[in-house]
């Protein structure tokens, strides 16, 4: 692109004057970083022998060079106050994205209008005065995001005129066919909280969703991490070479969301934003005020009126309002209507009438005041007084017509004329864009209607809540529009702000109210609502707002999903005395008469969630979790790569970073809280600004493999940093932050040291190593002072010993170890063994941790619970279930009152230590068996201790429990004549208990797998890993070994429910389906069913035809005479794993491993229909998990299956009709009574539920 005639003579017709003036040296600093000129044609230009030469050098380089270099030149002589000279260049400054074909009327094509128009783009003001300079700066800064993305930030101060600057410069259609073909997205931002942001970025989703096919329309994203994620993938995906624009950013946390590495043109007030943020980086800056000849510009426009016809007081008028655009124009309004106020205004503006708000602020509020009463005085009396309304407002917030319609009791349309005069009075903005039009207040005019009428904010705020209940007496509004998303997200805050404690209560403390706005607006804004308010809903009642709060913190993450949940039937999880409970009890009953289907939690006490806070901050396993000093932050880190600290009272984020290449193993606060370490297995250690998020030291050369933990010394009197790693010998190291390098490497371990601990003192550190020690070395001479050989007094021969951890008791004088499944407690001054803890658990102890106040220890286990022990009495105080996965690490706060775990489900969770309890340490396994007896529910299962628990299912009182098993339990079962319940082993053992003493009844000596009695015959059926069953009566001791399969047993099941049926039909990995005769032990049929796994088998009631479920993808009928199959049912996308048939034998269900349910007719085995509930996003499973049970309803009219949680279903119409979600997930089985009102299963954490229908 040639550089334009009329600049080429501009350069030449003043190159004389330019040669003789210019320091060419600093104006080439500037050109080269504009991107205009490259270090070597600087070069040549500095080997000039005078300054002149180089000069005349210059001038010559840039006559050939193109606009964008004329204009960095003029931008160049700005900068180094070359004022004089860069005013003769700027008459004649180009546009630099002129062409031959391409003029400036471009940018009124309807092309650039409809572009600008779908992304949002604010349209062009009716008064408008051009910035040239500042529009081509502007746009040769967004030219270099043509090939690659980039941050553009456009800062100055409020009211300087950025945001109307930037729509300017996007207005041209040789930028946005050159540069963003993709298109021009205009988001408007201003002062956020986490929730608001989310709402932005969702409203973006959905726009930039909106334009593509409506197919690929989804759920908004439910937090901001998938809302960055989702937006991501738009951007880079869907609209390529796109421009974002982010107008009004105050926040560089906010800026952070929106790291998405793509084109971003940002404005705001601050310019270092961008630091915090990745990409490349280019700056306009806006001076604060229009120069007298703009200013005077657009009162000229104003009054109609040329500039050198303006009276005197304009030129005074413009330096009051110290050219400001938004002033300028605010009093340009008002002469247009009264051209004769010239003098009136001008002392308007000169007399200090209102206080300043901030003296701190970079705001103009002196002629903003002055210019805003002005404005406000010439309206006619009733619509001065409407005016006043609007200081209820919160800023940066849009309303529709219709709110205001509500608040002045106005008909819409004569609300929108009373608007528009407000507009043409520069008194509101107008977004009109947006269908319906949504107007607004600048803050600079917000601050001044709040500071003129803050005697009377509480009355204002008292009529909007009036007026509210007066239009909506029969209910809040639903419908979604703009104008219902203004009352169901402010309503509470006029309240609050009205003083209306009553009506508060009333609302808040209402069950309608919360299913309402968590619907509509999502739970983080009902949370916020709790603890913002929280004081005022104290003074009526603590608990119920209490119980309200932790109601949403515990199904927070529920009611975020579409389609929306039922919120009474969450509520009946509630505890019996909670105000939650007690209202979704009522409308439960309310509801059934019409049909609905509820289901009450009868065992709530067996299900209570100890964790006081839940915080998913990572997409990934997260490995280490620490309090900070004070206890008010949390730090966490994990296989996300990023280190993320959040208030440890609520779980709001304050900073994520960016922290490594690979994975963070491991965090820790310094002692003053002021520093976070890192590090990772990409071999470095990182330590940051904990406020700033800025990286101050980088260690990287001396560790050689994965560096495993890293903790600071716990006083500042020495600060240190240890680090350990996965070297084979020099693997502890201590870091002095003041040195480039590791102030001293401990040697003894000669294999990895997988964790490193200060003593309380600082005086010694403890170190863990593979090679089955703990080392204890002297900080102060980095030298080992003992060794404790932990490997010999665990290990026999020559096994191989990790000790994972090692944390110091408070005084210092113990020092304690996790090796295998046992913690083990040492003096530290005699290396003596005092205590081992050794659980009974089938998994590994993770990590260790010693309460500072008390004799408390925490421990953390692979099999995803952590346990509180008190080591003075030997005693275990609790057993913490919740997680659902592995727990990595614990860590107790600084005083000892709360405990932190984190895990490979990617949480962190909170414990009150004074709250968890001994009774919760039992939790059941999901192999179970359940005997109905009228009202009587009674449960057989194994618990976490492997022993057999038999409980009253109502109470929770334990029936029976054995002695404490060697080999695990497998499988249970009951039996009500006589009564009994019988149990199989892993090692082949089953044992009976009945009403006498327990008796083993045989050592089989192969591993069981499934048990069933036949009650009348006292039967007893084993099946045996081996592929074989045996059935022998228990009292005679007689068996029958039914031999065949050629792999495992799967399952079993009589062939009728008939006291004298005989026949036991068995299917197996194998694929077969074998039919025996119980009493001769004959094989009466042999089917090859299917190729794959045989996965699940029932028997119709009628007796007349079996089905079976494989994994081949299949399910099929039998007939039970021939043994022949009557049909293949085929349609399903994954292994078929369940079966059911009706009680009518007409319908028979299957449910696959996705979480479809399909439903059969057994008559001809056509598809009636698929149960598919909707999916939770394009990654889960339509049932949250495999769908493991299905059962009908004695009229077959209602199905219940299991998977991730509990549905019921509408047969006919195959719609869900309730879904009941555990704490946990994975549910095997459900057991269902006779009169389908009942529902007993178990969970994979443990926790037993019974659920009542509710009649």
């Amino acid at each position: 692109m040639a550089l334009e005639e009329r600049a080429r003579s501009c350069l030449l017709r003043f190159r004389h004057r330019l040669e003789q003036d210019i320091k060419p040296s600093y104006l080439m600093d500037h050109m080269i970083s504009d991107g205009v000129m490259t270090v070597d044609e600087e070069e040549k230009i500095r080997t000039k022998p005078t300054r002149k030469d180089q000069s005349a050098a210059l001038l010559e380089l840039l006559l050939m060079k193109d606009n964008r270099a004329y204009i960095s030149f003029y931008n160049s002589l700005i900068k180094e106050s070359y004022d004089d000279l860069a005013h003769l260049l700027r008459e004649d400054l180009p546009s630099i994205f002129c062409e031959a074909h391409k003029s400036s009327s471009d940018s009124a094509t309807s092309y650039v209008q409809t572009v600008l128009s779908e992304g949002g783009v604010p349209q062009r003001p009716v008064v408008f005065v051009s910035r040239p300079e500042l529009v081509n700066r502007v746009r040769e800064k967004l030219y270099w995001l043509q090939k690659d993305p980039g941050w553009v930030t456009v800062f100055g101060m409020a009211g300087s005129g950025k945001s109307v600057l930037t729509a300017e410069a996007v207005r041209h259609h040789g930028l946005i066919e050159d540069c963003f073909p993709g298109g021009i997205h205009w988001l408007a931002i201003g002062q956020l909280d986490k929730p608001d942001l989310l709402v932005k970025m969702q409203s973006l989703c959905f726009r930039l969703e909106q334009s593509l096919d409506s197919q690929t329309l989804s759920r908004p994203p439910n937090s901001l991490d998938e809302a960055k994620e989702r937006l991501r993938f738009l951007m880079l995906r869907r609209y390529p070479r796109s421009l974002l624009i982010l107008d009004d950013i105050w926040d560089s946390t906010v800026l952070k969301a929106f790291d998405i590495h793509c084109r971003i043109l940002l404005t705001t007030r601050n310019r270092s934003l961008t630091d915090s943020v990745s990409g490349a980086k280019y700056e306009v800056g806006v001076q604060s005020g229009l120069d007298e000849n703009k200013g005077l510009e657009i009162l000229a426009l104003y009054t109609k009126m040329k500039p050198h016809g303006l009276p005197e007081e304009a030129r005074s008028i413009v330096r009051e309002c110290k050219g400001s655009p938004l002033v300028v124009s605010l009093i340009g309004a008002l002469l247009k209507d009264n051209p004769n106020r010239w003098c009136y205004y001008l002392r308007q503006l000169q007399q200090k009438q209102f206080k300043r708000i901030r003296k701190s602020s970079s705001y103009d509020y002196d002629a903003l005041d002055q210019a805003m009463a002005a404005s406000i005085e010439v309206l006619p009396d009733e619509h001065r007084e409407l005016y006043k309304d609007l200081t209820v407002l919160e800023k940066d917030i849009k309303i529709p017509a219709k709110v205001l319609s509500v608040l002045w009791d106005l008909e819409p349309e004569e609300v929108e004329d009373i608007l528009q005069e407000f507009v043409d009075k520069s008194l509101l903005f107008v977004d009109s864009h947006h269908k319906p039009y949504l107007y607004y207040l600048h803050d600079l005019q917000l601050d001044f209607l709040v500071e003129q009428n803050r005697t009377q904010l509480e009355s204002l705020h008292s009529k909007v809540v009036r007026q509210y209940q007066q239009h909506y007496r029969d209910g809040p509004p639903t419908s979604g529009d703009e104008e219902c998303l203004y009352w169901i997200r402010f309503l509470t805050y006029h309240m609050a702000k009205a003083n209306l404690s009553q009506e508060l209560y009333s609302l808040m403390f209402s069950l309608d109210w919360v299913s309402t706005k968590s619907q509509i607006m999502g739970p983080a804004h009902l949370i916020n609502d709790y603890v913002e308010y929280g004081s005022i809903l104290d003074k009526e009642n603590s608990e119920v707002r209490s119980q309200f709060q932790e109601f949403l913190s515990q199904n927070g993450h529920q009611l975020e999903e579409r389609p929306f949940p039922d919120v009474v039937q969450l509520a009946l999880s509630q505890p019996h005395n909670s105000e939650v409970y007690r209202q979704a009890r009522l409308q439960a009953q309310d509801r059934t008469s019409t049909g609905k289907l509820y289901f009450d939690l009868v065992n709530k006490s067996g299900v209570e969630n100890l964790s006081r806070l839940v915080i998913h901050p990572h997409q990934g396993s997260i490995y280490s979790a620490c309090f900070s000093h004070d206890g008010t932050k949390i730090a966490s880190c994990g296989a996300s790569k990023t280190l993320k600290v959040f208030k440890s009272t609520s779980g709001e984020k304050l900073t994520e970073i960016q922290a490594h290449d690979d994975e963070v193993l491991c965090c820790a606060f310094s002692p003053d809280d002021h520093l976070l370490a890192t590090c990772s297995t990409d071999r470095k250690i990182k330590v940051w600004h904990t406020e700033r998020a800025m990286l101050l030291r980088v260690f990287e050369e001396e560790h050689e493999e994965q560096i495993n933990h890293c903790q600071f010394t716990n006083t500042t009197k020495r600060l240190l940093l240890a680090t350990c790693s996965n070297d084979d010998c020099m693997n502890v190291k201590l870091w002095n932050l003041n040195k480039p390098s590791s102030q001293n490497t401990m040697f003894g371990h000669f294999a990895p040291v997988s964790h490193c601990c200060f003593s309380p003192d600082d005086s010694y550190l403890s170190t863990s190593s593979n090679d089955g020690t703990i080392k204890l070395f002297q900080v102060s001479s980095a030298n080992e002072w003992k060794t404790i050989n932990v490997r010999d007094l665990v290990a026999e021969n020559d096994e191989e010993v990790l000790v994972k951890c090692s944390t110091w008791t408070g005084d210092g004088k113990l020092v304690i170890c996790a090796v295998r499944n046992a913690v083990l407690v040492f003096d530290v001054e005699t290396s003596e063994m005092l205590l081992e803890i050794r659980t009974s658990r089938l998994s590994t102890v993770q990590y260790c941790d010693a309460c500072p106040t008390t004799n408390l220890l925490a421990i953390a286990f692979s099999n995803y619970t952590l346990e509180l022990w008190d080591l003075e009495a030997n005693k275990k105080m609790a057993d913490c279930s919740g997680h659902l996965s592995w727990v990595q690490r614990v860590q107790f706060s600084p005083d000892g009152s709360q405990l932190l775990s984190c895990s490979d489900d990617q949480t962190v969770r909170l414990w009150e230590t004074n709250k968890v309890h001994t009774s919760s340490a039992i939790c059941l396994k999901r192999d179970s068996n359940v005997l109905f007896n009228g009202e009587e529910i009674v449960v057989s299962a194994a618990d976490n201790c492997n022993r057999l628990q038999v409980r009253d299912g109502r109470t929770g009182s334990v029936l029976f429990q054995s002695e404490e098993k060697s080999s695990r339990i497998r499988c249970t079962c009951m039996c009500r004549q006589p009564s009994a319940v019988v149990l199989g082993q892993e090692d082949g053992t089953v044992q009976a208990s009945g009403l006498t003493a327990s008796h083993v009844l045989r050592m089989i000596g192969c591993r069981i797998r499934r048990l069933l009695t036949s009650y009348r015959r006292l039967v007893l059926a084993v099946a045996l890993c081996t592929g074989s069953v045996q059935v022998w009566r228990w009292q005679s001791g007689e068996c029958k070994v039914l031999q065949g399969h050629k792999e495992q047993v799967r399952c079993f099941s009589l062939l009728s429910n008939s006291p004298n049926e005989s026949r036991l039909l068995s299917w197996s990995f194998d694929g077969t389906v074998k039919v025996w005769d119980t009493e001769t032990g004959e094989k009466l049929q042999d089917i090859e069913a299917h190729r794959g796994t045989i996965l699940g088998c029932h028997v119709s009631p009628d007796g007349c035809l079996f089905a079976t479920t494989s994994a081949d993808k299949t399910a099929k009928l039998w007939h039970c005479e021939s043994w022949q199959c009557a049909y293949t049912l085929n349609g399903h996308q994954d292994c078929v794993r369940s079966c059911r048939f009706s009680w009518d034998s007409q319908r028979l269900a299957t449910g696959d491993d996705n979480g479809e349910i399909r439903l059969w007719s057994v008559k001809d085995g056509s598809l009636l229909k698929i149960c598919c509930p909707d999916s939770k996003d394009g990654m889960d499973s339509l049932h949250g998990g495999w769908v493991t049970d299905l059962h009908f309803s004695p009229d077959n009219s209602l199905l219940v299956s299991t998977g991730g949680y509990i549905k019921w279903w509408n047969v006919e119409k195959g719609e869900a009709l309730q879904t009941f979600y555990p704490t946990g997930s994975a549910l095997k089985k459900v057991h269902v009574s006779s009169d389908f009102s009942t529902f007993v299963t178990i969970d994979n954490i443990g926790i037993l539920y019974i659920l009542q229908r509710v009649a």
